[in-house]
């Protein structure tokens, strides 16, 4: 059976206790979106600020750290489509890659006044829904986005 999360750390120490958190998560997120059982899986790598830098700047050429990125490998009217059709791949197939700043988290959860925890959810809740075709880019699709992760966080307890 393949796992639905496939976590990787890069220049940084593993930690089981992350990749549980985050597979919990994970499920959450293809729970509340109906796609638990088309087979997909998401990959996930937590990395460091120089590292997520260099990505920032080859892949949207912004010359800057962020805290996350994620890489869809669908549209959305795509993923739409077979989620209606409730069809299973085949085979597991990629629904995209979220790459996070592990020490950007612990910055923002400071810097917000939250744990660590809720932080790293709302980092992959937000990443998920970003591989899911959702942006924040004009207003409505802003409080669209906001709604369905702040479900998620809800249900996960990682409220602010």
């Amino acid at each position: 059976m393949q796992e639905i999360v496939d976590i990787c750390f890069l220049n940084i120490e593993e930690k089981q206790e992350l990749k549980e958190f985050i597979k919990e998560i994970v499920t959450t997120c293809f729970q509340k979106e109906n796609i638990e059982n088309l087979n997909f899986y998401l990959s996930i790598t937590l990395t460091t600020p120089e590292e997520i830098h260099k990505l920032n700047k080859q892949f949207r050429n912004v010359d800057k750290e962020t805290d996350v990125l994620s890489f869809p490998m669908f549209e959305k009217e795509e993923l739409e489509q077979i989620q209606k059709e409730k069809k299973a791949n085949p085979i597991p197939e990629a629904l995209g890659d979220i790459v996070i700043s592990i020490q950007k988290v612990e910055e923002q959860a400071k810097e917000y006044g939250h744990s660590f925890e809720r932080e790293l959810a709302y980092m992959v809740v937000h990443g998920f829904y970003h591989i899911m075709g959702y942006d924040h880019m004009e207003e409505e699709e802003k409080r669209l986005m906001r709604a369905k992760e702040e479900k998620v966080l809800t249900i996960l307890k990682q409220t602010r």
